[in-house]
């Protein structure tokens, strides 16, 4: 058993070591075509650019270890998005309509997870629903419109930072989502609801003879993935200052990307915080280098497709090598 552990944990690294490589090469190609590509100003660029995919990333790594799929995100991004625009169009403070966005989107996640678990209905089917229904609720609150909201500390959160602000290196998302990544990675990998959710994702039927509580796991683990869907909701109206209900369509085929891209099994069952961070954060530096470099946009998505395609081999010819052996 042990033996096997080592063998496994050993792919894994190799893989992440890879990936690395990969996002190094990649980057240090744009910064020889891009004279400003490397500095530290377009680092952080990238870094404000991505953290809306790699937060919502980190709930989604849990999902997809777990065998699931949620294909709501960017639904409840922009439902989230406007739940904050229209508190605080209410004239409450930023911080209630903070609170107010991260909960509206850990109910959606609870929602979602109520439904696959006590009713054991697909998550492709759920999330599906979900995707549509909850866009619709968004346009409704909003009045298929645009919601205004006053500036205030929360559009700072991805701003580009001010001079007097340059000791903090990165803007406060940042960090949310440093601070964010640390916990639900030691959560993953140092508790006992972590190893629940690899048992489930690996083999449903043995974890739910071994007594692991199947359902509320998959319950848990779809709340906590819509907290986190929450947080990148909150994020998604920093950067647009606006409640717009038809904001980040298509958004959650790049969290799924990232988090495939970064080694995570389909089948469920693998899949870790780090990897999904670098996936995300590969794809942000393959969009931002190409449109640097003028290349169109069916270019961009073409070389994006095939990664994910590339990774997607990958992790079958891992299931299959794992099977015959």
């Amino acid at each position: 058993m042990k033996k096997n552990t080592f063998k496994t944990d050993y792919v894994r690294y190799i893989n992440l070591a890879i990936l690395v490589v990969a996002l190094l090469v990649i980057f240090g190609a744009f910064s020889m075509a891009i004279p400003r590509f490397g500095t530290i100003s377009n680092i952080e660029m990238l870094a404000r650019q991505s953290t809306m995919v790699c937060v919502a990333s980190l709930g989604m790594t849990y999902i997809i270890i777990l065998g699931g799929i949620d294909l709501s995100v960017g639904s409840v991004m922009a439902f989230v998005g406007v739940v904050v625009a229209y508190t605080l169009q209410h004239k409450y403070g930023p911080g209630t309509a903070a609170v107010a966005g991260v909960l509206a989107g850990t109910l959606c996640g609870f929602i979602n997870g109520l439904i696959i678990s006590q009713l054991r209905v697909v998550p492709f089917i759920v999330t599906l629903g979900s995707y549509l229904a909850v866009r619709g609720v968004a346009k409704g609150l909003a009045h298929e419109q645009k919601i205004d909201a006053d500036i205030t500390w929360l559009n700072d959160l991805l701003a580009k930072l001010t001079p007097e602000k340059k000791f903090m290196i990165f803007p406060p998302g940042v960090w949310i989502l440093i601070l964010m990544a640390i916990l639900v990675g030691l959560l993953l990998k140092y508790t006992r609801f972590g190893r629940h959710v690899v048992a489930v994702g690996s083999n449903e039927q043995a974890a739910r003879l071994c007594g692991v509580p199947v359902e509320r796991i998959k319950l848990l683990v779809y709340t906590l993935a819509g907290f986190c869907v929450g947080l990148a909701g909150l994020f998604l109206f920093s950067r647009l200052s606006v409640g717009d209900p038809t904001a980040a369509v298509g958004t959650e085929l790049d969290v799924i990307a990232a988090v495939v891209i970064g080694g995570a099994s389909l089948s469920g069952g693998e899949g870790s915080i780090i990897g999904s961070l670098i996936g995300a954060f590969l794809m942000v530096t393959l969009k931002s280098g190409g449109t640097q470099l003028g290349w169109p946009n069916w270019l961009q998505e073409i070389i994006t497709g095939a990664i994910i395609l590339f990774s997607v081999a990958l992790d079958k010819l891992r299931t299959l090598k794992a099977m015959r052996a």
